[in-house]
């Protein structure tokens, strides 16, 4: 039989939902009790965890497969296998239902004229798409004739609270699988829907660009390979080649941008013709514009770019030099206010905050090194490498230095004992090592250093491959291992043993809240901690963390207030 869906106004989903799913279960006499129980419990567990109300959460699986997948046990409280059985009893309990009571497996079913449409509907992709907007039409009465931007928008909206794409890509998809079908499928209905516009490609390819300023492209960024000095003659070593792609980039984009807002092409024949102020000048204003009232964080560091540049070649006259200093001193109190933790730190941080969070991920090395060690006679590369990652991130949790700085740790070099072999490790960084040429010290614990002893004893061996070299983090060839790799194996441990996602740079962004929380408005201890050249870096990176630790110490206040009330009242 089919479950009827409801047509209460208070009824958001189309389709047989968790909270209805339980209810059918508790009337169903030809299960067992203690099954009845079970399904009923994982149903509203699994429920739970999904942070959705059980009424908006469809009861077909192939809905809530992709979210089960990323339930985590350790964030859900639980054991693996107490999760593990929930979700189990979740997915027997609908998998039951769509087969034994009728349920739908693919959602609301769909009414005679859309299934007439479906069933000539070849394109299995354009079926894909268009599936759900044909469900969503016949659960609501709407035939295939009466689809426009109305129903458009209340199907994008619906999909919104459900918890599915509701952006302009997914809506550009679905619109142009519709018009497709319109043209390919002769009863389909030929009302075509508003595609929504893509984000706008690159125009123009390098390679139309003069050669003249390509060749002189490619010798500027040849010059920040090598090792060279800067204004105050201190040493300055070669970029990495993932900043050099960022610079080519950026000069890619402002030429690119320079032709949009009407120089010719053929005028861009030298950097020199590329940053001359009344051609830097447009360009930046047009990023200016492009990106609201504020410029971005680009458009700022352009602006110092293009003087650093200049000055580096002597493309430009100082003449040109000043004014382009003239253009830039338009900046610095917008700079200001774009500064801060964005959007996607602010919810990491927000985790970090949540009391028991972050206490997992100090904790966390010594669990993996238990681990790596049970496993280190069976398998001794694979027990070395977790090894690794729970030195990785011991250090990090005490000493967050850059990624660039973690991967190239070197022995008696960077970890050094400087009381001798029974004293603690301490890390160090001299100026001409670092990203902003601060040296960096941080004694570690007794725990990390007894962590890291057990790694260079037990495992580091078998990452060298028989290789004498000195990284406390060797590659699988010669020297350190790669950067992003190694992020990346960091950033999967993490959320494999405690469901928390960060990157590596993130564990700097931890720091900074932790001792913010503990001491609000010292940011001088976190320019310290993190090695930022000046105190205005700091406040610049964290200002947005003020509000959080305001809104605590108030909610702290009201406590204290109902507290006393009770108190009184009793």
């Amino acid at each position: 039989m089919l479950i009827p869906i409801p047509e209460t106004a208070s009824s958001v989903l189309i389709e047989t939902s968790f909270a209805q799913a339980i209810e059918i279960i508790a009337t169903l006499p030809e299960l067992p009790e203690l099954k009845r129980r079970h399904w009923a419990t994982s149903l509203r567990q699994v429920g739970k965890l999904l942070e959705r109300p059980l009424e908006l959460i469809p009861a077909r699986y192939s809905a809530v497969r992709a979210d089960f997948r990323n339930l985590h046990h350790v964030p859900a409280g639980m054991s693996p296998k107490t999760l593990q059985n929930h979700k189990s009893n979740a997915k027997t309990a609908l998998l039951w239902l769509a087969k034994e009571k009728g349920i739908p497996e693919h959602g609301a079913p769909l009414a005679p004229a859309w299934a007439e449409l479906q069933a000539q509907l070849k394109d299995q992709l354009a079926r894909m798409r268009l599936s759900p907007l044909m469900r969503f039409a016949s659960a609501n009465g709407i035939g295939p004739d009466v689809v426009n931007e109305v129903v458009m928008d209340r199907f994008m909206e619906y999909r919104r609270v459900t918890g599915k794409a509701d952006g302009a890509a997914a809506r550009r998809l679905i619109a142009r699988a519709w018009n497709a079908t319109s043209e390919s499928v002769e009863a389909w209905p030929k009302r075509l829907l508003v595609v929504p516009p893509p984000k706008q490609k690159v125009e123009v390819v390098w390679e139309s660009f003069p050669a003249g300023l390509r060749a002189e492209v490619d010798a500027y960024l040849k010059t920040l390979t090598r090792i060279r000095k800067d204004s105050n003659g201190r040493r300055i070593k070669g970029l990495a080649p993932s900043t050099l792609i960022t610079r080519r980039r950026e000069l890619q984009a402002t030429a690119r941008m320079a032709v949009k807002v009407g120089v010719p092409i053929e005028e861009l024949t030298s950097l020199s013709a590329l940053l001359k102020p009344e051609v830097a000048e447009r360009v930046l204003d047009a990023y200016w514009e492009k990106n609201g009232e504020l410029p971005t964080l680009f458009t700022v560091d352009l602006a110092s770019r293009f003087i650093l540049i200049a000055m580096q070649t002597g493309c430009l006259t100082a003449a040109e030099c000043d004014e382009l200093r003239a253009i830039r001193a338009r900046f610095p109190q917008e700079r200001k206010e774009l500064d801060g933790i964005t959007d996607k730190n602010t919810a990491f941080l927000r985790q970090v905050l949540t009391e028991g969070v972050w206490g997992r991920v100090v904790k966390l090395p010594y669990s993996i090194m238990e681990e790596a060690k049970r496993l280190h006679n069976r398998s001794p590369l694979k027990a070395a490498v977790m090894a690794q990652m729970a030195v990785a991130i011991a250090i990090e949790t005490i000493a967050p230095v850059r990624l660039a700085n973690l991967a190239s740790i070197r022995f008696n070099v960077n970890l050094i004992r400087p009381g001798g072999p029974s004293s603690n490790y301490w890390l160090v960084f001299p100026d001409d090592e670092v990203k902003n040429r601060v040296k960096l010290n941080y004694p570690l614990t007794n725990d990390v250093t007894s962590l890291i002893d057990e790694y260079i004893q037990n495992f580091w061996p078998a990452l060298q491959r028989g290789r004498k070299e000195d990284f406390l983090f060797p590659g699988m060839r010669n020297g350190a291992k790669e950067k992003i790799s190694f992020s990346g194996q960091i950033s999967r441990s993490i959320q494999k043993w405690t469901g928390l996602r960060m990157t590596t740079h993130q564990f700097r962004h931890a720091a900074g809240a932790i001792i913010l929380k503990k001491r609000p408005g010292e940011y001088e201890l976190v320019r310290q901690l993190l090695g930022h050249k000046n105190i205005q870096t700091t406040m610049k990176a964290y200002i947005g963390l003020d509000s959080i630790h305001a809104s605590e110490i108030f909610t702290g206040m009201i406590s204290d207030m109902i507290g006393r009330r009770l108190e009184a009242a009793e």
